[in-house]
């Protein structure tokens, strides 16, 4: 855990970070290349990581759309 965010194991690099960069189109071999230190496991962790806080019993309302 950094700044309370979970991290890759032996990394200080957040999930959050891999998620952001996934969201705006990189591949996981880009990400790979920029980090080399990851393995592509450690990036399918983080998105099965992701997936199980979704799990969690939230609801998150949609906002209103405009008219």
């Amino acid at each position: 855990v950094m700044m309370g965010k979970p991290v890759i194991k032996g990394t200080r690099i957040t999930v959050e970070h891999i998620l952001e960069k996934l969201a705006a189109g990189e591949t996981i071999e880009q990400i790979l290349e920029a980090h080399p230190q990851l393995t592509e496991e450690a990036i399918r962790a983080a998105l099965a990581f992701a997936a199980e806080a979704l799990r969690a019993d939230v609801v998150y309302p949609l906002p209103e759309a405009k008219q």
